[in-house]
Parts: structure tokens; C-alpha cells; sequence
């Protein structure tokens, strides 16, 4: 008699797996489960250069602490992702979840430690050296997906406690945890959106997605946006030959999920992506220029600012009171520019 076949089990890990790659990219492990990388932009900032774009939000770059609660652990696998995909990415961690009220501070403290080097540095003013040591926003994006990780709303909250601003960036793929952030009074500052497909068939070509609805949970979440009152952002990677295409699909999701601003980013050939892609699937400013001229002829949204060397073209929403609010510090950050090597052409956490 045939055995009936059995659900497989679920596999789940108890610690980081290759954590030497890790450490050597510069990653700082904490506990079981999270890490802390200086950011680019973080180092560029301390020593009097270029911001990261996000600036336009507020962020101050030499004071953002940039971290992930659920290393390595990813529901998709985005092919012009620059992390490392193990093996085990789509493995959850099996333990106890570390309380927030124990990773913040430790996160932290290793932030600190990275940041150590730079006291001594003769190009990094004092002053800005002892306010990075006291992070004032949290960039909860490093790696991974970070809505898998159970104590989401206490870590944002914990953070607001604390005089804190958090910048939640998700692929959307969890909207109950969204929905949990709402009814727990845990809104982010920032409630970024990443939606890097126009339709099921590229969603499914460029995210490649790890779980067999996701496409379905990213439109849910997306309907969920609008309930947020923190300033919202959806973010377009765009890759040549891949998904830089169909501006009026976009449109579509735009219009769902009415964010304040949407970022149009060209896709830079950085980190692991090497792997996947070439440097022909890297968009020219000039390629997201004009694909973000189309959006805006679909949505109604407006040019607010560029940035030229993260290939960032910025709409927003005119109605938006956070649009409103930020016309001025925006006006003086438009088409800010470094020396153009490929590391000034990166986002935040991504890796050279």
C-alpha cells in the first residue's frame, strides 16, 4: 500500500550560517539573528561629503543606524538584489526572538565599535563624531525581510520611546504585519513599499519569489497603505531589459496605494547582483528621467528631485502634506552630486 505523502516540514536555523562572509563585508552580528553594516553614506557624511539621498526625508546620514532584525532571512530573491542569498534564505529563525529591548541597545553599542576608527580621522569634524555615536533614526533595511521578524511593532515603538525615527523598508509580501503596526499604534516614520514588477509574469521573473502568493499579498499590502498617516514611499528599482517598462501598470498600484512619493531608481551592478546580471541592465539617469516622466503623465504626481549619483528620481504627490512640508529642504538637495565612481552610485546599505 502506497504512503500517503506528508506536507514536507518546514526547515528552520538556529544561527547565522557562513557569518565569516558576513563579517568580512563588514557586518556586525547580533545575537542570533540581526546585524548592523555602516552605511556608504554614513561614512561619506562624517567626513564631510555626500548624503544619502533619503536626506530628503530628514534622514541625517552620519546619525542613521542602519540594521536588520531577521538576517538572512528573505521570502524572495530578487535577482538585482546586492545581498548574499545562502542557501537557507528562505529558512526562519527557529529559536527564541530576541526582544527589542535587548537588540536596540545592542545594535547600537556595535555601531559604536565600527564607528570607533573614525575619532581619529582628521577630515571628520568632532562634533559630527560624537553625534553619530547618539543614532537618531533607524534604517530597518540592511538585509532580509524585516516584517518577518515577530517584535516588529515593539522595536519601532521602543525606538519612538527613545527620541527615534524608523524607516521601514519592505517587499510587501507581509500585510497582516502591516495591518499589526496600525492596530498596535507602531507606525514607522517611514513606510517604504518596494514594488519592482508591473505585472504577476515580471513579479514573478525579477522577484523570484520564494512563497507561492506573493504577488497577491503585495497588492494587499498595498491597498493597506493608504490607512497609514506616516509619510509613505514607494520605491521602483528599475532594471534594463527586465521591468524598466509599462509605466501605466505601475500607475495602477501608484494609485492604490496614493503614497507621498514614489522613487524611481535605476538598478546599479553592485554586490551579489554581479552574479545575476550584467552591467547592460544598469538604466542611465537619463532612462529613469524619462520613465518617471511617463509615471507622472499616469498619476498626477510631480517632479520634486533627483539625485544623480544614486540615480534616484523623485514624484510626489501634490496633495501630500508631507510633499508640502519638504518643498524646501528638497529645493536644496536637488541633483546633489559626489565624484562619480561607482560606490557614489549607491543606496542605502547596498554594498560595493
Amino acid at each position: 500500500m502506497t504512503e500517503a505523502v506528508a506536507e514536507p516540514r518546514r526547515k528552520f536555523r538556529l544561527e547565522v550560517r557562513g557569518a565569516e562572509k558576513f563579517i568580512r563585508s563588514g557586518y556586525r552580528l547580533v545575537g542570533k539573528h540581526s546585524a548592523v553594516k555602516i552605511c556608504h553614506w554614513t561614512k561619506s557624511a562624517l567626513r564631510g561629503g555626500k548624503h544619502c539621498y533619503k536626506s530628503w526625508y530628514g534622514v541625517e546620514s552620519h546619525r542613521c543606524l542602519q540594521m536588520t532584525p531577521s538576517l538572512q532571512y528573505c521570502n524572495m530573491a530578487c535577482v538585482f538584489c546586492w545581498r548574499f542569498h545562502t542557501i537557507n534564505r528562505g529558512q526562519p529563525f527557529g529559536g527564541d526572538w530576541e526582544r527589542p529591548e535587548t537588540l536596540l541597545e545592542a545594535l547600537i553599542e556595535e555601531q559604536r565599535r565600527l564607528l570607533s576608527g573614525f575619532k581619529g580621522n582628521s577630515r571628520v569634524e568632532r562634533r559630527k563624531f560624537f553625534e553619530a555615536m547618539l543614532p537618531t533614526n533607524i534604517a530597518i533595511s540592511l538585509d532580509g525581510e524585516p516584517t518577518l521578524y515577530p517584535y516588529l511593532p515593539e522595536l519601532i515603538r521602543l525606538a519612538r520611546s527613545r527620541g527615534m525615527t524608523t524607516f521601514l523598508v519592505t517587499n510587501g509580501t507581509m500585510p497582516e504585519r502591516l495591518e499589526e503596526l496600525l492596530e498596535r499604534d507602531a507606525e514607522p516614520t517611514n513606510l517604504y513599499i518596494s514594488f519592482y514588477g508591473p505585472d504577476k509574469e515580471t513579479h514573478l521573473r525579477v522577484n523570484k519569489p520564494l512563497i507561492p502568493d506573493s504577488w497577491e499579498r503585495v497588492w494587499r499590502s498595498l491597498s493597506i497603505m493608504p490607512k497609514f498617516k506616516c509619510r509613505k514611499v514607494i520605491r521602483l528599482t528599475l532594471v534594463k531589459y527586465l521591468n524598466l517598462k509599462a509605466p501605466e501598470k505601475y500607475a495602477e498600484a501608484i494609485r492604490l496605494a496614493t503614497p507621498d512619493f514614489v522613487e524611481c531608481k535605476g538598478y546599479v551592478h553592485v554586490g551579489e547582483s554581479q552574479k545575476r546580471l550584467t552591467r547592460d541592465h544598469m538604466p542611465t539617469l537619463e532612462d529613469i528621467k524619462s520613465f518617471a516622466s511617463e509615471l507622472k503623465h499616469f498619476t498626477g504626481y510631480v517632479y520634486a528631485a533627483e539625485d544623480e549619483a544614486s540615480k534616484v528620481v523623485l514624484l510626489a504627490n501634490p496633495a501630500s502634506p508631507y510633499y508640502r512640508e519638504a518643498r524646501k529642504r528638497l529645493s536644496g538637495l536637488t541633483n546633489s552630486r559626489e565624484e562619480g565612481h561607482m560606490d557614489a552610485a549607491i543606496s542605502c546599505g547596498e554594498s560595493v
